[in-house]
């Protein structure tokens, strides 16, 4: 590919075959293609949504498979639409196994919603009712899911802006019993824990204390939107914005529990120069350090 410059691979990056390090990465953007190649830059590891690259071919496949020649990469869903009623569509599972069959991404992702009612496709990720009914249904679809690609997948917390009245089961119970009874992993959304527990009024840290730390595969930071509803602050979601220190306080807590581990900063919305969100990802992996560093002393002191 002519956009492929000659060069050593980047400090650190990992052999396509080989485990990820424990540390941070971004999602890939086209706008960020050429810098990437360019510059090799120290990285963990790129994440992509799937759905973008469901293609018999083009440039966007191919600026794919040169970088996923130097880094790892992950493939974070968002149109699979595990909460639905129905089963996952098979055309759908068929591409994206088909993407993980050739770009054999270390981690594959989901999210804890549902956006179809039959043929018909909604442009945001809902969130599932949190009954005993929605959970067989979506650990259903997971499960299916996880069978046809022949992957264990992670699914994601979500953000939310309104409860259901007749909630049954609390959300990290919610996705706890969902890992048991499907094996899967869990996606822990930072930015969304923090934008729930700021429009519901409750405490993350007690949310952080129920939920299966130990499950998780993958962390998201992102930044987010505020704004007024009849004078009443509304946190949004939009990934439109550095990671604010209320998240950054949160990952800190949460590598203290759990020891480092992969973590993606996201940006969606405003999108800023590379160095920027490689910046970001450089200060993540200085938190999990230096998070880290009293669980590495006390198992030292057990040695």
């Amino acid at each position: 590919m002519n956009d492929r410059v000659a060069a050593s691979a980047p400090a650190g990056a990992s052999e396509p075959n080989r485990p990820p390090p424990n540390r941070a990465g971004v999602g890939l953007k086209s706008e960020h293609y050429r810098t990437i190649l360019e510059t090799r830059p120290d990285i963990g590891w790129f994440e992509v949504h799937p759905e973008n690259y469901m293609l018999e071919g083009g440039p966007p496949l191919r600026y794919l498979e040169a970088i996923r020649a130097d880094y790892p990469l992950s493939l974070h869903g968002v149109g699979m639409s595990l909460g639905s009623c129905e089963a996952p569509p098979r055309d759908h599972l068929d591409r994206l196994k088909a993407l993980v069959e050739r770009f054999e991404p270390f981690l594959v992702s989901e999210h804890l919603s549902w956006s179809r009612i039959g043929d018909r496709f909604l442009a945001d990720l809902l969130p599932v009712p949190l009954t005993r009914e929605a959970l067989g249904v979506m650990a259903d679809n997971v499960a299916r899911a996880q069978d046809h690609l022949g992957r264990r997948m992670l699914i994601e917390n979500p953000s939310t802006y309104l409860r259901f009245e007749h909630e049954e089961i609390p959300e990290p119970e919610f996705l706890a019993e969902l890992a048991r009874r499907t094996g899967c992993g869990l996606l822990l959304d930072l930015n969304n824990l923090f934008v729930c527990a700021s429009n519901h009024g409750f405490d993350p840290l007690a949310w952080l204390d129920a939920f299966a730390l130990g499950a998780v595969g993958e962390i998201h930071l992102a930044g987010h939107a505020v704004d007024d509803a009849d004078g009443h602050v509304i946190r949004v979601d939009d990934h439109g914005s550095p990671v604010g220190e209320e998240v950054w306080a949160l990952y800190r807590e949460v590598i203290a529990r759990r020891g480092a581990i992969p973590t993606l900063i996201e940006r969606d919305a405003n999108l800023p120069p590379f160095d920027a969100l490689l910046e970001e990802a450089r200060h993540a992996d200085r938190v999990a350090r230096e998070a880290s560093e009293p669980r590495a002393e006390v198992a030292a002191g057990y040695a």
